[in-house]
């Protein structure tokens, strides 16, 4: 007992001497709460009559679409534009839709997508938290408010 506590001990004292040496590669990511104004007045710059989610997504259903209801589960096959809320658009499907499984995407996606059927068109604007927080993705800068607008083609 007393030999596994000295171990122990000398673990921890070699983890706390060790860890002062690794890079700090940690940020800060915003609160969903902290974007709340910037998300409404980029809706109100672009015309988009948002709906607040109880995650702090805002959407706009432009068409509910008929069809099945997608899930995290699901596959799902869209086109799509995502853009910074500056305008550049990071990446853009609109001629053939692209297929992936739901679960795999951002959470803003898997909270937005589902609040539309097969065939329906939804406009997104995601804070960073459900996104790609304070570390970015490739073009997408830390802590970026993300805009999409989708159109769902299948579920499968």
């Amino acid at each position: 007992m007393i030999k596994n506590l000295q171990l122990t001990a000398v673990f921890v004292t070699m983890m706390v001497t060790f860890s002062g040496c690794l890079k700090d590669n940690s940020c800060d990511p915003k609160s969903v709460e902290s974007e709340e104004a910037a998300i409404q007045a980029y809706a109100a710059a672009n015309s988009i009559n948002a709906v607040k989610h109880s995650s702090g997504l805002y959407y706009q259903i432009i068409n509910p679409g008929s069809g099945p209801t997608p899930t995290v589960n699901s596959v799902v096959s869209a086109r799509y534009v995502g853009k910074l809320t500056d305008g550049t658009i990071f990446d853009s499907q609109t001629v053939n839709p692209v297929s992936f499984p739901l679960g795999n995407t951002i959470l803003g996606w898997q909270l937005g997508i589902p609040l539309v059927q097969k065939g329906g068109t939804i406009k997104l604007i995601i804070p960073s938290a459900l996104a790609y927080g304070c570390t970015g993705q490739g073009p997408i800068p830390g802590n970026s408010i993300l805009f999409f607008e989708v159109n769902v083609v299948d579920v499968q």
